[in-house]
């Protein structure tokens, strides 16, 4: 677009992250750490896949979910995922973030069952301290 003179914006939410270890750790948008920084109200959830049946069908409980919402608007800002496929998974976070969806849209959104995208929708209740699966 810019080499054929037309206008062009880029300005992406957010652009993930994927180091392709085992298990893989991915991330998108802001970290707790940022989040701090700039001095935003923010609330961070967590799901351990020890609470996931797929992860626990694949022998990889050893994975976590993390979101970082605003609380005032309970918006997404920031997703950290480790564990099995997580460079796959954190597609649904930068998805997520690009279209501003709040906790309500992630948590209630049906998420195949059994499935490690479920710990995105777990997470995201957890901000109403709904995670059915999580051991309390």
């Amino acid at each position: 677009e810019v080499i054929a003179g037309k206008p062009t914006v880029f300005d992406p939410a957010c652009i993930p992250a994927v180091v392709y270890t085992d298990p893989e750790v991915a991330w998108c948008g802001a970290t707790e750490a940022e989040a701090a920084a700039k001095g935003l109200d923010y609330k961070v959830t967590k799901f351990p896949w020890a609470g996931s049946g797929r992860a626990v069908s694949m022998s990889r409980t050893d994975g976590l979910t993390k979101m970082i919402f605003d609380k005032n608007t309970q918006r997404l800002i920031g997703v950290g995922i480790v564990g099995a496929h997580a460079g796959d998974l954190i597609a649904e976070g930068v998805l997520a973030m690009e279209t501003a969806a709040v906790a309500e849209d992630i948590g209630v959104a049906i998420h195949p069952h059994p499935a490690t995208s479920e710990t995105l929708a777990e997470a995201a209740e957890a901000m109403f301290g709904h995670a059915v699966h999580a051991a309390h």
